[in-house]
Parts: structure tokens; C-alpha cells; sequence
């Protein structure tokens, strides 16, 4: 990768998120990439496009988290120093990927990049890990639940996303990824279990 790009990104773009939850955090970033580049080894991508768009993908969380992976791609595109390094063709590829990264996306991302983005995003680093970052979310997020409303929060949302039916997909093979989320399954299918598990982590926080 082109050392001058990455120093780029580490120094002026990584402070940014220091303005998000920690859910969409620093730290949730940095994992984002290292797994766009572990599934970018399988494909003929541009690994310089598959990090910076790994590193610019949740910029705007912290303005709309509705509407943030449009204002994520509207800040890399109003990025002036990032242009040296992709020509309008590759920026326009960027913009597409960060636009499409969201699992509840309505559609499958158009290109390689959106496919790897989207993967890498779909993030289980484990159990307790996952409670973390969704109620750290509702508690930022959803003010006005009291602490038990949060805890409640917390269950249906991963159920939502990551159940049976859940609305988070993959769209490479992702060994890794199918291991967590087997594993948080089995975790979410007794309820009450479940909720006694994210009463404890919270306490830890």
C-alpha cells in the first residue's frame, strides 16, 4: 500500500472518530480494516482503495447514524488531499462502497469493494464484546430508556440484526464471521439467559 496515503489516514482521518460512540469507534474501525484486507487477498482489488475505504466508511456516524454512511462518502468525496491518490473513476468506486456498507442496506452492494466493506463491517468479535458496543449505542443513542429499557434494547436489537431472520448479511465467504454468529445465536435463542449475560458485561463498563 502507498506508505504516504496510510500516513494520511492515520494521522488526519483516524482522530476523527473520536467523535463517535465507541461502538463506531476507533478500535471498530481499525478491525474493519484489518478484515477488508484479509478478504481482499482472495479478490484483484486495489488494496490502497480497500483501506481507505475501510477507514473512511462511519466518518458520519456521529452527525446521523441514519443517514451516516451518506455523509461518510460525502466527506471522503469533499476530501481534497485524498485526490493525489485515486484517480475520479476510483473515488466515485470509494463513494459507492461507503454508501452501501450499512447492513440494513436494501440492496447488495454493486461492486468487489462494496462486497468486502460490507463483510468486514458485519463485526462479532465476540459475545460480550458485541453487548458492549449495542447498549454503549443505546445509551447514547436512546436517552430516555431507563436501565432495564436499555438491557431490553439491547436483546431485541441483536436479535433483529443477527437472529434467524436477522437483516445484517454477508455477501463473500466469511469463516470467521459464520463461527460468531452461529455462536451468538445459540446465545440469543434463550432469552432469559441472555439478559442475565448483558446485565453482567454492562456492569464491567
Amino acid at each position: 500500500m502507498n506508505n504516504e496515503l496510510v500516513q494520511y489516514i492515520e494521522n488526519e482521518i483516524f482522530p476523527l472518530y473520536n467523535r463517535n460512540e465507541e461502538g463506531h469507534g476507533i478500535n471498530h474501525i481499525k478491525t474493519v480494516i484489518k478484515r477488508s484486507l484479509e478478504l481482499a487477498k482472495d479478490y484483484d482489488v486495489d488494496l490502497d482503495m480497500v483501506y481507505t475505504i475501510a477507514s473512511y466508511h462511519d466518518l458520519g456516524h456521529f452527525i446521523d447514524r441514519k443517514t451516516h454512511e451518506i455523509i461518510s462518502a460525502e466527506i471522503f468525496m469533499k476530501d481534497e488531499k485524498i485526490k493525489q491518490w485515486f484517480t475520479d473513476e476510483q473515488r466515485s468506486i470509494i463513494k459507492e462502497a461507503i454508501e452501501e456498507h450499512r447492513a440494513s442496506s436494501n440492496h447488495e452492494p454493486r461492486t468487489i469493494y462494496g462486497k468486502i466493506i460490507s463483510t468486514a463491517d458485519r463485526t462479532i468479535i465476540d459475545i460480550d464484546n458485541t453487548i458492549k458496543r449495542s447498549y454503549s449505542y443505546g445509551k447514547r443513542n436512546y436517552i430516555g430508556l431507563s436501565q432495564e429499557e436499555q438491557i431490553e434494547r439491547v436483546y431485541q436489537h441483536l436479535t433483529e440484526k443477527y437472529g434467524e431472520n436477522g437483516y445484517a448479511k454477508v455477501y463473500l465467504e466469511y469463516k470467521e464471521f459464520e463461527d460468531a454468529l452461529d455462536k451468538l445465536r445459540q446465545a440469543l435463542s434463550n432469552k432469559e439467559e441472555f439478559i442475565k449475560r448483558v446485565k453482567k458485561v454492562v456492569k464491567t463498563i
